[in-house]
Order: structure tokens, then sequence, then C-alpha cells
């Protein structure tokens, strides 16, 4: 279908070189022959209510060493208004992972098309799978360039090329924000307004690449806003190590959305029992779990009470548990009673397990209920749609930036306690008065709990008169639900057209 659509488009095809001779290069020179793929076609839509032409092109960008030899191939899609206008702001996007494809928020989010899944939280079963036009697509206030970081996508490292090099905090930072900038000079869009965000690790990735384009001395790229999907910055909130409290203080009031939603728990609305989850969890919650053994017991039996109402959980596992329930336990015992497990990604998903009686669930309802339809949608847009040629396979979630990554935020000697980047925001923030923050969580999130992105983006240092917080009833990929999706689009025109 997507061929007899676009047979029409003009197409500007750069081909792939080969090699002259019969036998297969040596992989140096294989390397250093490596020549950019790129693919254009000129379409029609309508985004926010405005019909409009715009040119779609999928490129390939080549990563050099110093000595001038290929090292990563980076392959991002862009698609610009036409005709072009350089006042226009541009967003540039990525997903996270690590080791992540922009498939998710290309094609669920705001990208031209997208694919469409069940919407109530039901697995996306098997193709075809309907690649549609997306109204809710951006493309009416900003121009979008989505892009694959090393390993991720199509995007490769080279023969020979050390994964060092790419597979780090901030070497995958300078390799993002490389991309940029070349995008930004071979565009002509150096004075337009710009937009920098990603989701989940890709947050974490939006306060590494901002620090790279702005945190220099020289030849900074100013930006106009920070858009976080699906937040996290402060890693030590999400790890329920021995004697990490964070971890369950800030995973509570998502226990309580989830509990609340498949009826184990009772309130006004998910909003409502967020604050009480909140309050409690920050209060006497958290006092409890600081006070350990010297807790005194009537004081325990309270918060378990407490905890109990809130969670949907009972008094006697709570019990059993120190008070302390990982969400990895939650995410099987909240509908044990009716032999389901919940998922990690969207707690609204609900899953069957090989048997009951376990302590974890056998996997995540919520990602396996979506990644076949978004699978099979990237690579049916950006092979037929836009012509994109490769033999490689589309890395929706690349195991291989996971098995290298470095999470040192210093090369320098000494231990860091643990990862934290949201001081590079604030950073950014109080260096660049024009810089604001958007920021997005679904309340059935457990991936990046929504109260950890509250707790370490209020923390000291971060200007908040510029930080936007916003909430969906969904999960980690909150677009997936109609409702959310447009409410997502609706919230990000208004912070773009505000700057």
């Amino acid at each position: 279908m997507i061929t007899r659509l676009l047979a029409a488009a003009a197409v500007l095809a750069l081909p792939i070189p080969l090699a002259a001779q019969d036998e297969p290069a040596p992989a140096a020179e294989q390397a250093a022959t490596v020549v950019p793929q790129v693919r254009t076609r000129d379409l029609v839509g309508t985004f926010g209510g405005q019909r409009m032409a715009y040119r779609a092109t999928v490129g390939e960008t080549v990563l050099t060493s110093d000595d001038g030899k290929p090292e990563a191939v980076i392959v991002s899609t862009s698609y610009v208004r036409s005709p072009r206008d350089t006042s226009r702001p541009v967003f540039f996007i990525y997903n996270g992972g690590p080791g992540s494809g922009s498939v998710w928020l290309q094609m669920g989010a705001w990208g031209p098309k997208r694919v469409a899944i069940p919407s109530d939280a039901r697995d996306d079963g098997a193709p075809p799978y309907p690649l549609v036009d997306n109204p809710e697509s951006l493309l009416d206030v900003a121009d979008l360039v989505f892009i694959d970081p090393p390993g991720t996508g199509f995007s490769y490292l080279t023969p020979g090329t050390d994964p060092k090099n790419y597979y780090g905090l901030r070497e995958d930072a300078r390799a993002v924000a490389q991309v940029i900038r070349r995008w930004i000079n071979d565009n002509g869009r150096w004075n337009s307004p710009k937009y920098l965000g990603g989701e989940s690790y890709g947050t974490t990735r939006t306060a590494m690449v901002v620090d790279e384009l702005e945190g220099g001395t020289f030849n900074d790229v100013g930006l106009n806003g920070l858009i976080l999907v699906s937040t996290i910055l402060d890693f030590a909130a999400r790890e329920p190590t021995s004697g990490n409290e964070m971890a369950y203080v800030v995973t509570l009031p998502n226990m309580a959305a989830a509990a609340w939603f498949h009826g184990k728990a009772e309130a006004p609305s998910v909003e409502a029992i967020a604050e009480e989850a909140r309050r409690f969890a920050i209060g006497p919650f958290a006092s409890a779990l600081l006070k350990g053994q010297d807790l005194p017991d009537a004081e325990r039996a309270a918060v378990r009470a407490e905890l109990s109402r809130l969670t949907g959980l009972s008094e006697t596992y709570l019990d059993q548990a120190n008070l302390r329930v990982t969400s990895q336990r939650f995410y099987k015992e909240l509908l044990r009673d009716r032999g389901l497990t919940i998922g990690r990604l969207d707690a609204r998903y609900t899953g069957t397990d090989y048997d009951n009686a376990g302590e974890y669930p056998d996997n995540d309802p919520s990602f396996y209920g979506i990644d076949a339809g978004y699978t099979a949608a990237v690579n049916a847009w950006l092979r037929e749609g836009l012509g994109f040629e490769t033999t490689r396979e589309y890395q929706s979630i690349g195991r291989e930036p996971g098995q290298h990554w470095n999470w040192s935020l210093s090369s320098g000697p000494g231990r860091s306690a643990y990862l934290n980047v949201a001081p590079l925001i604030g950073k950014a923030m109080r260096q660049n008065a024009g810089l604001r923050l958007f920021n997005a969580q679904g309340y059935y999130d457990f991936a990046t709990p929504f109260f950890g992105a509250e707790y370490s983006l209020n923390r000291i240092g971060i200007p908040q008169d510029r930080v936007e917080l916003h909430y969906y009833g969904s999960g980690h990929m909150m677009y997936v639900r109609d409702e959310d999706r447009a409410k997502l689009s609706r919230d990000l025109r208004a912070f773009i057209r505000n700057r």
C-alpha cells in the first residue's frame, strides 16, 4: 500500500558504493570507502489541522576519527515543511535504552505516519499492523529530526571501531551532538529555534547532549527547550538495593495508581490517589523506612495499614516484606488472586504467567503487547515508504550498546556514589535564560516513576519557573493510548508556541 501511495513522489537517491575488485576489501579499506546513503520523498499531510507539503529524508551521517577514518554511520529521518522556512523551530528527537532506536516516538507519537495498535492496553496481535496518517504529528509547529544513536536503528559502527568510543554517557552524547551540529550546518538552521528531547534513557541523553551543545566555552548551540518523556535522571532513586529507601518512596505513588486502575484501591480519580500517595510517601512512609529497626511497633502498624489501603496488598504480605515491596514483586502480587500480572512499562496491561505461584512475572505484557507492531511499522515505512536500502536489521532495542555501556560521568580517578545527570540540566538552564523544560509522565509507568521524575527535577539548582510537568493516564509510552497521544501533542504545541 505504501509503495502505491508514494509511487508518484519525487526521489533523490545517492547509491551505495560497491568495491571495484572481485574479492571483499579488508575491513579497514571497507570502512574507508563509506559514502552516505540518502533517500528523499516529497509528501503532503494534515497535522494539527493544517494541510501542508513536507520533505521526508532518511539519510546517513558518517562520523570519523581524528585521522579521518569512518567510525560510525548514524541514520536520521527528518521531516521539513515545504517550502523550507529557516524561522521555523526544529526538534531533535531520539529514544532511550541505551540501545533503543527512535522507532517508538517516530512511529507512535510525532512522525507523520504512525502504527495503529489497540489503545486500551490489549496485545497488538499478529500482522498486518495498520500504518496510518498521524494528525497529531508536530510538523505544524516544528520541523522534526529523528536520530538513531550509534548501535540503534539502522545506525552502526564500522569494522574495527572500538565500541568504547561510542557506547557510554559522554561518548554517545558527543556523537549525537555532532550529528545535530552537522544537520544544523547542512540545512542552514543555525538561527532557528531549537528543541531537544527524548524518551526514557533519552531523557538522560538529553541532559548529556545539552551539556555537549551548551556546556562549552566556544561554539555553543543555543537551545529553546528540553522535552523529556518518561524521565530518568537520578538512577539511585530506581535501584532497590539494600539500604536504599528512596527506591520504595518514589515507586509508591505508581503502586497506588496501578491499584486504583485495577480496582484494588479506592479514590475519586487517579490524580487523587496519586496525590494521597505522594504525601504519604514523602511523609510517614519515608520517616518509617529511615528509622529502620528503631521503628516503634505502633507506628509500623499504622504505616502498614495505610500502605495496604493505597497499594491493595495485604498487611500480612507487607509485614513479611518489611514494608518494602519491590516493583517486580508488585507486578506479580497485585492481581495474583485473579491469576494475572501487570505491566512494567504500562501497568494497565495484564498478562498470564506459566503458573501463579512465582515471585516475579515471566515477562512484561506491556512490552510484548506492542513491540511487534512498532518493529513492522518502522521497517515498512523507512524501507518501502522512504526507500532506504539496507540488509541490516533495524535495532528497536539493540543489545550491543548495553553490553559495552560506560556509565561513568567522569574519566578521572575516584568513584561516583551514584548516577544523577539532573544537575547538568540545571546548569544549562542557569546559563541560558531562555531555556525551558517540558516533562511528560504516565501515571502507570514503573520503568521511570512519575514521582521519581518530580523528585529529580525539583532539586536545588533547577529554575522551577521554567519547568512544566504534564501527566497522562497511561504508561511509559503514553502515546499508545489515543487520548494521551492527542493530549501530549496539544501540550507540546502550546509549549513550542510559547517560546
